[in-house]
């Protein structure tokens, strides 16, 4: 077994002192003490400087020094080598100056044996080594707080700041910490461009005690608004009473900024891109066709899945030499090299033959690539659209009859697919317990369903569960129109066939995302559904939701007043279904309390234009549930409805509307 060695420096003038302290420390087992011995001042803090020494042991008087003069030297030698002083009196006062000059014990000579120097010994080197510990904490701590690149802070309840790092300051465009804590005294209405950030983080804190990723927009000195992030927990005592906050604050005004582009380019590109008549191709460095637009297949003649993931050159007829226009093709593209517009008659591989006119422009990546963007014109197409709108023009007058029977028929064809569609939704609602009357229900179900056109992109359904669990589903078809009917058809199937799972929220979605992409994938037509799924469990009181791109539904605390979006924990977004093949949707729990409700909803409730071109956004949608919260769904429902009519310039709503609710029995 290994001994503990210590090395001693005893600085001790009377030999019989000294021998005694030998003695002591000789009978001591377990540890291992080797002790060098100086009878003067100068002869220890010269023995101090070669260093090698764990504990000093030290007489007060000595011949060149005495009283505290002596720790004072020695420690200025020491190194944070603990001191125990060696006194000849049992002196209270002279003990306690001896540990404010700098010593960890005082023992009195006489007194001394090895048990009590034993412990005294270690007892000095534990809590040198712990005040280490703590100064070097101390500094990593003041090190990480005055070159951290986040802003820290601590501040009152009441909104001032108590502590700020450099970094803060720098955020917040001040100079100085103190500058910082002096100029803002009330963050709610100094600091926030929304006074109403500053309750609703505190009301996150008393709920959670953290926040996470809170995003706001602040103030700085000069006036200008930025974008910060901030992380956050709250400090209590040993009574649970908070404190204090304290947290970090990073900038993220150029994220934000960058998302909002980002937002607004795939919007516009994706307008353009589907809806141009000119026909668009995507390509890269080795000529492989990434995708193309309807307007592209419809000048070459081929379908997409003719075309993407092959030479750019599969569109041509073989009469043409491929092989020179895939090696000029990959020239021009290591070389950036755009030709200017060009116009050639061209024979495709469908065998079209057509005047096209293209020009092309590279499209730059993040991670340093590029693809080659090619704009298609069909000048063959144009004239022969004008000569078959003159000949349309001159047979207009013998086609009135026809066309008004076509109609007719179009028109009794959307009505049939309209009363379809409206059979397939709910007509009666479960009642929990079975048998029990619709008012005396625990759960109570209530909908407002209007599609814009003669059939509508939206569905629902109600699911009975168990006796005490149900299943509420609602969804979202890109679009609208009898596509997207048709595809809420596809959508109710798979709810009713993927019954057996219906438990999972998550599950569910991750399986009818499945089946929709397999079914989808073959129109060769990109679409998507939102969609958001629920039970309502009254025996464990709790709700499991799984979101997939959707709109996030309303919970309404009715005891409380308090109205909530049902989010995922960690407040990130899921696919919308039918876009990739691989999505798994996980579920969310949230307690079930007795007058809850939940309100769902599809988009089509708040993309509604004012007559100022003002949104009625979500934002305002939480307010008016807030306003009309103590409602009845039926009521609460048709409230909304009126005051977003009232708002929109045209009356009306642009898309489908569905709104869905389900409220607890303030008695269950």
């Amino acid at each position: 077994m290994d001994i503990k060695k210590i090395k001693i420096l005893l600085v001790e003038d009377n030999p019989d002192d000294a021998f005694l302290l030998h003695a002591a420390l000789e009978k001591v087992t377990g540890t291992h003490f080797e002790i060098d011995s100086a009878r003067d001042l100068a002869a220890g803090v010269a023995r101090l400087d070669q260093g090698d020494i764990d504990v000093i042991l030290l007489d007060l008087n000595l011949p060149d020094s005495a009283g505290m003069d002596t720790i004072k030297t020695v420690k200025t030698h020491s190194r944070d080598v603990p001191i125990i002083v060696l006194g000849g009196v049992d002196d209270e006062t002279i003990a306690i100056n001896a540990v404010h000059a700098g010593a960890e014990d005082y023992l009195v000579k006489g007194k001394i044996n090895s048990q009590l120097i034993t412990r005294a010994i270690i007892y000095a080197m534990e809590r040198t080594d712990a005040k280490k510990a703590v100064i070097k904490a101390e500094e990593k701590f003041r090190s990480i707080f005055e070159n951290s690149v986040s802003g820290i802070f601590q501040t009152t309840p009441e909104g001032s700041y108590l502590n700020v790092n450099p970094a803060l300051a720098r955020i917040y465009g001040f100079n100085t910490q103190e500058e910082v804590m002096a100029r803002i005294s009330d963050i709610a209405k100094l600091l926030y461009v929304d006074p109403a950030r500053r309750p609703e983080f505190i009301r996150l804190m008393q709920e959670h005690g953290v926040v996470k990723d809170f995003e706001s927009q602040i103030y700085r000195k000069d006036g200008t608004v930025i974008w910060i992030s901030e992380n956050a927990r709250a400090v209590r005592d040993a009574k649970g009473r908070i404190q204090y906050y304290e947290g970090v604050v990073d900038d993220i005004t150029a994220r934000k900024e960058a998302e909002e582009k980002l937002r607004f380019s795939e919007t516009r590109f994706r307008s353009v891109w589907q809806n141009s008549s000119e026909g668009m191709r995507l390509t890269d460095e080795l000529g492989i066709i990434l995708a193309v637009n309807p307007a592209f297949c419809h000048i070459v003649g081929l379908r997409p899945e003719e075309l993407v993931g092959r030479a750019y050159t599969v569109i041509y007829a073989e009469t043409e030499d491929l092989a020179d226009m895939m090696q000029k093709y990959q020239q021009r593209f290591a070389e950036r090299k755009i030709e200017g517009q060009v116009v050639r008659q061209v024979t495709f591989r469908s065998g079209g033959v057509a005047d096209v006119e293209l020009s092309n422009s590279f499209i730059e990546l993040e991670e340093g690539r590029c693809l080659l963007l090619s704009i298609f014109r069909d000048v063959t197409i144009r004239k022969q659209t004008e000569e078959r709108e003159r000949l349309i023009n001159a047979e207009l007058a013998r086609s009135q009859a026809e066309l008004r029977k076509k109609n007719e028929i179009l028109e009794d064809d959307l009505k049939m697919a309209r009363e379809i569609q409206q059979a397939i939704l709910p007509q009666q609602y479960p009642d929990f317990p079975p048998g029990a009357t619709p008012e005396a229900s625990r759960l109570r179900f209530c909908h407002r369903y209007y599609p814009t056109g003669q059939v509508g992109g939206d569905f629902f359904n109600v699911l009975r569960l168990s006796d005490t669990k149900a299943g509420l589903f609602i969804c979202d078809v890109m679009g609208h129109g009898v596509r997207s009917a048709l595809v809420t058809a596809m959508v109710r199937g798979l709810v009713e066939e993927l019954r057996p799972v219906a438990m999972d929220p998550g599950q569910l979605l991750t399986r009818i995302n499945c089946d929709l992409r397999a079914i989808l994938q073959q129109t060769g037509t990109p679409l998507f559904t939102t969609a958001f799924y629920m039970t309502a469990d009254l025996e464990k009181r709790e709700i499991l939701f799984a979101n997939a791109g959707h709109p996030k539904p309303f919970l309404l605390h009715r005891l409380s007043g308090q109205v909530e979006p049902l989010k995922y924990p960690d407040g990130k977004a899921r696919p919308a279904l039918g876009l990739f093949a691989g999505s798994t949707y996980t579920t969310a729990s949230i307690p079930l309390a007795a007058g809850d409700m939940v309100m769902l909803f599809t988009d089509g409730l708040y993309e509604v234009e004012g007559p100022d071109s003002r949104q009625f956004s979500q934002e305002l949608l939480l307010d008016a549930v807030k306003k009309h919260a103590s409602m009845h769904c039926p009521d609460l429902f048709d409230a909304i409805l009126q005051e977003i009519k009232q708002f929109s310039a045209s009356q009306e709503f642009a898309d489908d509307v569905c709104l869905l609710g389900v409220e607890v029995d303030e008695k269950f």
